[in-house]
């Protein structure tokens, strides 16, 4: 799958309520629904040049969103943390023989498994 089409999909997911209407209705329908510009354009009953430009105009937007708020780049550091916190707990785990340690252990790493979306 495409690098660009998948960051597309992502910024979607935190931004795209951003967009105007009609910005989200040709965005899905061309990275979700996977209709043509063509397609889009008979659909929506627009030019195929007035489809390109308000993809093109989406896309912008919601790359500008990401470099002004950084949310992705947040959220994947976030998760990556969490990966390595939950790998120590278990290289912890290894080394304890106490019961309610473990245990402690263990709900740590629920509470680390419900962070993670």
């Amino acid at each position: 799958m495409n690098s660009d089409f998948v960051e597309m999909n992502v910024l979607y997911d935190f931004y795209g309520s951003l967009l105007t209407g009609k910005q989200m209705d040709i965005f899905k329908m061309y990275y979700m629904d996977d209709y043509s510009l063509g397609e889009i354009s008979q659909e929506l009953n627009i030019s195929r040049q007035g489809v390109y430009d308000s993809l093109k105009r989406a896309e912008s937007i919601l790359k500008y969103y990401e470099d002004k708020l950084g949310l992705v780049k947040k959220y994947n550091d976030n998760m990556e943390r969490l990966s390595k916190i939950k790998r120590s707990v278990d290289e912890v785990k290894k080394h304890i023989s106490d019961k309610k340690a473990l245990e402690a252990l263990e709900d740590i790493e629920k509470e680390i498994d419900s962070l993670e979306l």
